[in-house]
């Protein structure tokens, strides 16, 4: 079967090779790959930045944000031939740690997990894969192929749980949420804020075209330039970009008992910064900032309720260019235009 692999750490290695038939091992359900979702992950992968090949194996199949379609699963699995589903990315290390024995493995404490498409197991960039009933979500059959949009959804899912987790520590009433960054995970994590009643603000560098649209499109307010100039005290903020000094902007920022969710992974770059006058702040204002990635099933469901409840109209603006398998090396290149990239490996019917 046809799937896009690469030499992990081997930079232009990518390439649509032909891989085995999914062994039994992996599980009893059998799922077609319908659309698989292009993230930066993807792009570090194929830059040879890291990556982690199955064991024995040179070549490991990319792709986690997936969407696939059910061919054959067991009785009594809550599954059937058509359901649209999206496989989990991280699987539990084999210790386990207490977490990943609990189901928490999102937050594996000793980095033994298995992550397919980035480490140690193929992906989802394959026309085919197995997987067993405890990792695979079903969404809306509604949502059709935009239910490729579950895995990135996952992670402002997650981060919007632990948010509420820690604003629950005391009495917690929020109203502003300040979001930096109208990529993918950006725009999800308003529309999640949106959907809690929360006033939402959007900062990025572009000043029009498709994201100030689609936050506004949200009834949420976009802002451009910096974040003091966005005269927002947020009570919440979701930090998507990883730029140093905008992580560091965005804690100034933050009013009383404020709670920052850092996403994004900064790059290798020194910066300046007033360690005991940011600890000063922190302590006075009881401020938390906290780091989140990945999700656990938990999040996986909370997000597919989140864009079942979403306007599919606007989701699907999200979405701005959906690439054939035939054409499948486009799907991997940046074009300035590009919010979310789509490969389709089965256009189905939505």
């Amino acid at each position: 079967m046809r799937a896009v692999t690469v030499v992990p750490l081997t930079p232009g290695s990518v390439d649509l090779t032909e891989l085995p038939e999914p062994p039994e091992s992996d599980g009893p359900v059998l799922v077609k790959t319908r659309a698989i979702g292009v993230c930066g992950t993807d792009l570090e992968i194929i830059g040879g930045d890291y990556g982690w090949p199955p064991p024995g194996e040179v070549r490991l199949a990319i792709g986690h944000e997936s969407l696939g379609e059910v061919i054959e699963a067991p009785a009594g699995s809550g599954l059937t031939a058509g359901d649209l589903v999206v496989a989990i990315v991280r699987r539990p290390d084999p210790v386990p740690c207490p977490n990943c024995a609990v189901g928490e493995w999102d937050m594996c404490r000793n980095g033994q997990y298995t992550e397919w498409g980035i480490k140690e197991h193929h992906g989802y960039a394959r026309e085919r894969y197995r997987i067993t009933p405890d990792f695979v979500v079903k969404v809306d059959p509604s949502l059709g192929n935009l239910g490729v949009l579950l895995e990135p959804t996952t992670v402002v899912a997650k981060a919007w749980d632990h948010i509420e987790r820690i604003g629950a520590r005391a009495h917690w009433d929020p109203s502003t949420v300040l979001i930096t960054g109208a990529g993918p995970i950006g725009l999800l994590a308003a529309l999640l804020g949106v959907q809690r009643g929360l006033q939402v603000h959007v900062l990025d560098q572009v000043t029009d075209g498709l994201k100030p649209d689609l936050v506004a499109a949200l009834g949420a307010t976009y802002h451009h330039g910096a974040v003091a100039d966005t005269g927002v005290t947020p009570d919440v903020a979701i930090e998507c970009t990883g730029v140093g000094q905008l992580i560091f902007d965005v804690m100034d920022a933050a009013g009383n008992n404020g709670i920052v969710c850092l996403t994004g992974v900064s790059s290798a770059r020194e910066l300046s910064v007033d360690v005991g006058l940011l600890n000063r702040r922190m302590v006075l204002e009881n401020d938390v900032v906290f780091g989140s990635v990945n999700a656990n099933r938990r999040h996986y469901e909370a997000g597919a309720a989140a864009l079942a409840k979403a306007d599919s109209a606007w989701l699907d603006r999200l979405i701005t260019r959906k690439v054939p398998l035939a054409s499948w090396h486009d799907a991997y290149q940046r074009q300035p235009t590009d919010v979310k990239v789509v490969l389709e490996f089965d256009s189905g019917s939505g």
